[in-house]
């Protein structure tokens, strides 16, 4: 991957993303990586609700990633940006949706990858009693991922992170309850708390770094990337087009050749029971 090599590159993170995402970096890419020790990405929104996050994961994970290049003096940089809710498919299911970005100001790329999991324990809720506490706490895999104590949930006026044993959980229970009748605890999302997360961080910049290998063919810059899922993959009884994938159009950002790629999941024809004209 010699498009990078000897460049400076800054990691933008607070909460010590670097240990699943420089390793790999400086594997692949070869550049000379910086993490500043005092950039704050809690300005762009906080899982536990003191800030609000007020667009999208995409543009959040944009924003961080140009306001750090920007502070510290970087043209090339990577940013990750993580939240938590429905799968997008299975919406009975909590879900960890991961985006990393990385930006390259010099050739003017963006490079983004975005890792989709079930493995997460993200989870809330009101409690009373110290023994509903440690229900809790022992469903959502504490000591070993981290708790945070509020006072309500989404309106409070007091929080308290960084609960990461059960003598130090117990203590700060005990200080709630002697002014809040109900306590609200939730799993603490934050990357350096939640060993599961850290893990689909790491697989989304396995497939960042699986984009940035991936060369234009006409002009080898980085990213040449799936710009277009084109439908239509024929019935097998009836061979009219469906909605499945027929192929994937991959394109590059800085000379715009194109490239299709046909029946990328191995499949030449789709069964019946998806074809809207065997099955009206």
């Amino acid at each position: 991957m010699k498009f990078f090599n000897g460049r400076k590159l800054i990691i933008a993170t607070k909460h010590q993303k670097e240990r699943v995402i420089l390793p790999l970096v400086k594997a692949n890419m070869h550049v000379d990586v910086f993490v500043p020790s005092d950039y704050d990405t809690d300005k762009f929104g906080t899982f536990s609700g003191e800030i609000a996050r007020t667009t999208n994961a995409l543009e959040a994970v944009r924003k961080k990633c140009l306001d750090a290049m920007n502070e510290y003096g970087y043209d090339l940089g990577i940013a990750s940006e993580g939240s938590f809710g429905p799968h997008p498919s299975l919406f009975f299911a909590h879900a960890d949706d991961e985006i990393l970005i990385l930006i390259d100001q010099k050739n003017n790329l963006e490079i983004i990858a975005r890792e989709v999991s079930l493995e997460t324990n993200f989870s809330g809720e009101k409690i009373q009693t110290y023994e509903q506490l440690i229900e809790f706490a022992k469903r959502v895999q504490f000591p070993s991922h981290g708790l945070l104590l509020k006072n309500g949930e989404n309106h409070f006026s007091k929080i308290q992170k960084d609960i990461s044993d059960w003598e130090q959980l117990k203590s700060i229970y005990d200080s709630f309850v002697q002014h809040s009748k109900e306590i609200w605890v939730e799993t603490d999302m934050r990357a350096h708390q939640n060993p599961t997360r850290m893990k689909i961080i790491e697989q989304a910049t396995q497939k960042l770094i699986k984009k940035v290998a991936s060369l234009c063919p006409n002009c080898q810059t980085p990213g040449y990337d799936v710009k277009e899922v084109v439908k239509g993959l024929p019935c097998n009884w009836c061979k009219s087009p469906t909605l499945s994938t027929l192929a994937f159009r991959y394109a590059c950002q800085k000379c715009s050749h194109t490239t299709l790629e046909k029946y990328p999941n191995g499949k030449h024809y789709e069964s019946p029971e998806f074809c809207s004209y065997c099955n009206p």
